[in-house]
């Protein structure tokens, strides 16, 4: 199973700067969620262990944010990767993800969580704001299929 800085990394080797494409540490953290959301929606097992949680500015992954916080707002350099690490499966829902959801600005990713269901009641009714894997399921499962 992946972890959410294998996750993190994949997405990273995607960006084209030439293209004027970046990655910040906040739309990061959103791509991440939504790759877990999507991964629990479809096959109803999460794509990676680390937990996230409803901070402020919407779903993290605590050490992920800490890896990446010195780049502030500015983007995250690319990385290189080995997709030997990676299913077929686990890259098919990380592109569509990356499809569907990378074109938005981190602020535009961070209102959208501001109003899904798993972000609101973590945030406002959980102990620890830990968005459980379950609120993601459930709430993901109606907007993803294997079509």
């Amino acid at each position: 199973m992946l972890t959410a800085h294998d996750v993190a990394r994949y997405f990273l080797s995607k960006v084209e700067e030439e293209a004027g494409d970046g990655i910040s540490n906040l739309k990061l953290q959103k791509l991440v969620y939504y790759a877990q959301g999507c991964y629990l929606g479809l096959y109803n097992e999460p794509l990676f262990v680390d937990r996230i949680e409803a901070w402020e500015h919407g779903p993290v992954v605590a050490s992920l944010y800490h890896t990446y916080k010195a780049h502030g707002a500015s983007p995250i350099p690319p990385e290189d990767i080995d997709l030997a690490g990676y299913t077929d499966r686990e890259r098919e829902m990380m592109d569509e993800v990356y499809d569907v959801y990378g074109q938005f600005s981190a602020w535009k990713l961070r209102n959208m969580t501001h109003a899904e269901r798993p972000w609101k009641e973590a945030f406002d009714h959980a102990v620890n704001r830990v968005i459980s894997t379950e609120s993601m399921r459930d709430y993901f499962k109606d907007f993803v299929s294997e079509d």
